[in-house]
């Protein structure tokens, strides 16, 4: 007990962790919304105030996120020539996304004009939808020489039983967890993207919105928790 109390303090001390248990609230109130809007219309006011406010608090709370992408550019963007292509474009987007989810907030809390909420919230999501494709095809890509490496290794260890190659293979294994993982928050905060850029009767459901919002915000806790 007293070691999965401090796994969660650490969890909640990273901005990604408060910001995973803030977007759980904010899909869960918009499945709760949805759920109740017909027969507890007051309960469900409720529920969407709480949405709203998760929502404009996640913003203001990735303020000057999009530097991550920079420095992850500048730290060096990968090893290979298409790793660094693919590190470029999707860093790049996803700095769209941070920097002009800046303007976004400030329009949504009435600083600037509330008519630039709706071009901000487009240009926001365009960057972030073309920054997860890129995030998505270097996790593939890394997963697939993943399993070639596996099948490499499993084919000597007959021969070699060392702890070096169990190692290796469990390393290999808790990656490939962990990308899939990185995926599945990617496909889903993409279709989220996808309901800003062009509306549709599935992408922009309150279910579709609230379940891949969980995917999302549940992968990524997955994914910072404490080991």
């Amino acid at each position: 007990m007293n070691d999965t109390v401090d796994r969660l303090v650490i969890f909640l001390a990273k901005r990604d962790g408060i910001d995973k248990l803030v977007k759980t609230f904010q899909y869960v109130s918009k499945l709760v919304r949805w759920q109740v809007e017909a027969t507890h219309p007051d309960v469900a006011r409720r529920f969407q105030q709480w949405e709203v406010a998760s929502g404009l608090g996640r913003k203001a709370f990735r303020t000057g996120r999009f530097l991550t992408g920079f420095n992850a550019l500048r730290r060096g963007p990968g090893s290979t020539p298409t790793f660094k292509i693919l590190a470029v474009l999707a860093n790049a987007g996803e700095m769209v996304y941070f920097f002009f989810d800046h303007f976004l907030w400030l329009s949504r809390i009435g600083t600037l004009d509330a008519k630039l909420a709706g071009r901000m919230s487009f240009i926001s999501a365009f960057g972030e939808s073309f920054g997860y494709i890129f995030f998505i095809i270097a996790d593939f890509i890394i997963i697939k020489e993943g399993l070639k490496e596996e099948r490499r290794l499993l084919t000597s260890s007959k021969e070699d039983t060392s702890k070096d190659a169990t190692e290796s293979l469990r390393k290999i294994r808790a990656d490939r967890v962990m990308r899939l993982m990185a995926v599945a928050a990617n496909v889903a905060d993409f279709i989220i993207a996808l309901a800003d850029i062009e509306p549709n009767p599935f992408c922009n459901h309150a279910v579709t919105l609230g379940v891949s919002g969980l995917v999302s915000a549940w992968a990524g806790w997955y994914r910072n928790w404490p080991s």
